[in-house]
């Protein structure tokens, strides 16, 4: 958290910010995010929290998920389950989805996202949409079926910022995994003799958050606000 602080003020105003998006399924020591974390969150800047198949780690937070309209869960969960997938601010759009892939076989995103960019289309350009998946495949599949219909589609979940940053023939920003904010020189964030001893025995041991000089990292979208195509995409690690 304290890495995300320091830096996030900074690529703000050097790149001059208008809108924040940052994926806070992790937030609370690696696993869920708590009522504090939401609110440090908030104080930082961020306009929306996205998330994933973690966020329901910490029931604390379950109150806030269902009420709050900048604290998102991944939409294609089933009917009926709390909290919601999607949110318009200061007429900018963000979808949260969750790939099925080695992942929980939730509803198709490709037909839940599909569905709500038409409808949303009517009320704005820009939107952006956070695909929390494991394959390459299943999000470059996802970023192509709604190319020209959304300004970005960026992926989390792996941890691993890759760098395949574009824009698609139809003018949506698109990037494998935006990568983590935390400590690189570990497994995926976490301490590397955990993960390791997790390899070796199969047992169920717990991950847990690697110690050190942290990186934030994530990418810089520029876009078109009467198009909402997208004009540039930076990628960046500090």
């Amino acid at each position: 958290m304290g890495a995300l602080f320091l830096s996030l003020s900074s690529i703000v105003k050097e790149e001059k910010v208008d809108f924040i998006i940052a994926n806070g399924e992790n937030a609370s020591d690696g696993f869920g995010i708590s009522i504090d974390d939401y609110n440090n969150f908030l104080k930082m800047g961020i306009d929306v929290i996205t998330s994933g198949n973690h966020i329901w780690q910490k029931e604390e937070i379950y109150q806030t998920l269902e009420k709050a309209d900048n604290l998102l869960r991944p939409l294609n969960y089933p009917s009926g389950t709390i909290g919601k997938g999607y949110t318009v601010k200061n007429g900018i759009a963000v979808i949260n989805a969750q790939g099925r892939y080695s992942m929980t076989p939730i509803d198709c995103p490709f037909q839940t996202v599909g569905a709500l960019v038409e409808k949303l289309r009517k009320t704005t350009p820009l939107i952006f949409v956070d695909f929390h998946a494991e394959h390459t495949e299943e999000k470059e599949a996802l970023a192509f079926y709604l190319d020209g219909k959304v300004t970005c589609v960026a992926g989390t979940h792996t941890h691993v910022q890759t760098a395949d940053e574009r824009i698609l023939p139809g003018g949506t920003a698109y990037i494998t995994d935006l990568g983590l904010t935390g400590v690189l020189d570990g497994v995926i964030g976490s301490r590397e003799d955990k993960a390791i001893e997790r390899m070796l025995t199969q047992l169920p041991i717990k991950s847990e958050v690697k110690e050190g000089k942290a990186h934030i990292q994530g990418i810089i979208v520029e876009a078109d606000a009467a198009t909402g195509k997208a004009l540039s995409i930076k990628r960046f690690s500090r």
